[in-house]
């Protein structure tokens, strides 16, 4: 039996309600619908245990191919089943996975056999699209996002994510040290530990990044993209402020990296939507990156109405404005990955702070 959580639902949903209305609908900076655009969709593809799927909607079906096999199902019936899915994932309080018995039997019949794709992949569904514009048809993996359930993460964080920070001018003792290293009586114990360094007049420098990979995968984006998110890192875990915009903007006024002062460009704005979009399509921390998009459209993501708008590099602007307006920073298990505790090497001191991206609710 089918068990998932409400965003791997989610993915299931996107395919029945996607294939009901046959088109997509791209969305603006606020995830409205943008009136007079819309993308038909010729066939949505997927992977079922190694084989192809293909669902191609017609005016009143949908075929399903399977091999040598075809299948011709009502569009009727994947309307009514999304609009039970999605009724059945409004209502349930689970936070975790959960089964739906009463969708399983329709999900069958379509050649359903799984929730989501692999968690390796960007991409969690393939759809070709008719491009009215340039009058012709492309195939676009699109990564797929709900507000359904719980925000889900852009960025993961792991041991592969922490930026080492130097701490200079600080003449900490072992007991001052031990001290500082068991503050953990609040949320906040990561920005009380750091209040307390810079009290004792420690100022913290970015010395580089646990994940060599992500180190130069950030540089390959950016040379002075590691730097720039170690401030934002530093930045967040000190203040109040958690948005990616906020954030941002902070940077721009305080401007650590001494860009241009006389000049009307934002360059903090535009490194950050440019490092927000590689991760989309892409990149990840632990893995050498070539610049090579996996999820190759863009972004699906399914509102809290039910509704799915779209963002796809074809409208890069919308894509990255959303990227920019609807992440935030959050703090992970310190604990599991190894960072917020002073300590020492080659008799110098150093602390590290992990960075993890997740969406906005």
């Amino acid at each position: 039996m089918f068990s998932g959580n409400k965003g791997e639902w989610s993915e299931v949903y996107a395919l029945l309600k996607l294939l009901s209305e046959k088109k997509l609908i791209p969305g603006d900076d606020n995830l409205n619908e943008l009136t007079g655009i819309i993308y038909p969709i010729i066939k949505i593809l997927r992977d079922e245990a190694g084989e192809n799927i293909e669902y191609i909607p017609h005016d009143t079906y949908v075929e399903v191919i399977k091999g040598a096999n075809t299948y011709n199902i009502g569009s009727k019936l994947f309307l009514e089943n999304a609009d039970l899915l999605l009724k059945e994932i409004k209502n349930t309080h689970n936070k975790g996975a959960f089964k739906i018995p009463c969708i399983e039997a329709f999900l069958n019949s379509i050649q359903c056999t799984k929730l989501k794709a692999k968690s390796s992949d960007k991409t969690d569904i393939r759809i070709v699209i008719h491009d009215i514009k340039q009058n012709f048809q492309k195939e676009l993996g699109f990564s797929i996002k709900s507000q359904l359930g719980n925000p889900s993460t852009l960025f993961n964080a792991g041991a592969n994510t922490n930026f080492i920070y130097r701490i200079e001018q600080s003449y900490l003792t072992e007991e001052q040290i031990h001290s500082i290293n068991n503050i953990s009586s609040s949320t906040a114990k990561i920005k009380k530990r750091l209040d307390t360094i810079k009290h004792h007049s420690g100022v913290l420098n970015f010395a580089g990044i646990t994940g060599k990979n992500l180190s130069r995968n950030l540089i390959l984006i950016d040379s002075k993209l590691d730097y720039l998110l170690a401030e934002m890192l530093l930045l967040y875990y000190t203040t109040t402020k958690t948005k990616i915009k906020d954030l941002t903007e902070e940077l721009e006024s305080k401007n650590p990296l001494n860009f241009p002062p006389d000049s009307n460009h934002k360059f903090y704005e535009y490194k950050t939507k440019k490092f927000l979009t590689e991760i989309a399509l892409g990149m990840m921390p632990s893995k050498v990156w070539n610049g090579i998009y996996d999820a190759t459209g863009g972004y699906l993501v399914v509102r809290k109405d039910g509704k799915i708008v779209s963002y796809h590099i074809y409208d890069r602007n919308q894509f990255e404005n959303y990227l920019f307006n609807y992440t935030k920073l959050e703090t992970p298990s310190s604990s599991r990955h190894k960072f917020g505790t002073i300590y020492k090497e080659n008799g110098e001191l150093f602390i590290n702070l992990n960075l993890q991206i997740r969406f906005l609710v």
